[in-house]
């Protein structure tokens, strides 16, 4: 196919994965291919969004960074913004199935017509400017959100904070959830240099809730808060969240501000995010914002339905129980960790893959070493060789077998599995996203 031309025939199906096809192919994706598209800074980006008319500027926004949690926090703020009555937009990336899940408006996906009108019109203003792929897409999702009417965005950081592209929006509220080790090569080999890139989106006289600071990182935030004369705020001095008990696929939580939620994620390590999203909500009532208890209660039990989020500590089948969960660097294997020593069962099957420029070797010797192990990789160039992955575990005492694809290995892990046995499926974003589509 010329990258000058995009075959639009009647059928829409056709014309979408067409499209889809030609931004994978003419445009560097970073989440695919690694290095080779990352494109720091915000040249690109400001050319491009003042070509479209800075649509990013015609309503509110809100804005996302951490190492892990983001995507949680996003989706939960959405949420409670879109019970509370307004049109919201929600940015996210990576996508786990279909493209479409990176840009929604109250909470359904973007149009597939308007992705294939929005890429052929605008083709040759790519070829021009040469947009990563993320670029082009954000630019999309930013446009769409503008013509669409919203009347806020919450828009989830894609890598970093202080290059990353979706920078270029003055947002109401920032809100940076926690840091640690991920994208070094980036981002910085110590805590303060991660946080000095995610500290990045603090806007002037734009107040900030950041949900977990280490010794190593506060300072850093309060620096870059006292540099922008921007109000701070640390959800864990201001807002504690404790455990109550899980009802079904519901977990239920205590604040200290004396809220009792019920909350449509499982796993612990959602009370933080929890916390954060508290805070970030009393923030925007400060703000102006007219959101109830009752609109932030609805977000929290129903996100999944309401914003179509997936993928965090996700049951798939039961009889054997099936775990999906996209924690995919140490601090979020730490937490997938901790989450399975809460889960009975009789024998723990892990299917996992991962991508080559992840610190591999921290992962895995987190890992438990009483399991059986299925390694694989996802369609993707960057992933890691599933053979390779089993030949690094192994020196870690995990034990198990290669599989060229994660069908393979997720099949055979179900066979494998009695009806008390346990099969958790991670590594990496795009394995669980493979795992879901398979497992629909």
């Amino acid at each position: 196919m010329s990258e000058n031309s995009i075959p639009n025939p009647e059928n829409t199906e056709k014309a979408y994965s067409q499209t889809l096809e030609y931004l994978y192919d003419r445009l560097p994706v970073f989440h695919h291919i690694g290095s080779g598209a990352y494109k720091p800074g915000l040249e690109n980006t400001k050319r491009l969004l003042d070509k479209l008319g800075n649509p990013q500027n015609k309503y509110k926004t809100i804005h996302i960074a951490g190492t892990n949690g983001k995507g949680s926090v996003s989706h939960m703020l959405a949420a409670a913004l879109q019970q509370a009555g307004y049109k919201t937009g929600l940015y996210t990336s990576p996508h786990l199935v279909d493209f479409g899940e990176r840009i929604r408006v109250n909470g359904k996906m973007i149009d597939k017509q308007y992705v294939i009108d929005f890429t052929n019109n605008h083709k040759i203003l790519f070829a021009e400017i040469e947009p990563s792929f993320f670029e082009a897409t954000m630019a999309m999702a930013f446009e769409y959100f503008a013509e669409s009417g919203v009347d806020v965005a919450v828009v989830e950081v894609g890598l970093g904070g202080r290059l990353d592209s979706t920078n270029i929006i003055q947002p109401e509220l920032s809100v940076i959830t926690n840091i640690s080790f991920d994208h070094t090569g980036f981002l910085g080999d110590t805590l303060e240099k991660i946080a000095f890139e995610k500290a990045g989106i603090i806007k002037p006289n734009t107040p900030v809730v950041v949900g977990e600071a280490l010794a190593e990182t506060r300072p850093v935030f309060e620096q870059k808060a006292k540099e922008e004369n921007a109000p701070i705020y640390f959800a864990e001095d201001l807002v504690k969240v404790g455990f109550v008990g899980c009802e079904g696929t519901k977990m239920k939580m205590k604040t200290s501000l004396n809220q009792e939620f019920s909350i449509g994620l499982i796993g612990n390590y959602q009370l933080k995010n929890v916390a954060t999203v508290v805070l970030s909500w009393q923030q925007l009532q400060q703000l102006g914002f007219n959101i109830p208890e009752k609109a932030l209660a609805e977000g929290f039990e129903n996100v999944n339905e309401i914003t179509g989020f997936r993928g965090r500590w996700e049951v798939l089948r039961q009889n054997p129980k099936i775990v999906a969960d996209t924690g995919h660097n140490e601090a979020g294997i730490q937490l997938v960790v901790h989450q399975l020593e809460n889960e009975k069962y009789h024998t723990l099957h892990v299917v996992i893959g991962m991508v080559n420029d992840k610190d591999i070797s921290a992962v895995l010797a987190l890992l438990p070493k009483n399991a059986q192990y299925y390694f694989t990789r996802a369609d993707i160039p960057r992933a890691l060789d599933a053979g390779e992955l089993q030949q690094k575990a192994s020196t870690f005492g995990l034990k198990g077998e290669a599989f060229n694809t994660v069908k393979e290995a997720v099949t055979e892990a179900q066979s494998n599995a009695g009806n008390d046995d346990l099969v958790f499926i991670g590594g990496s974003n795009f394995v669980v996203g493979e795992a879901i589509a398979l497992l629909d």
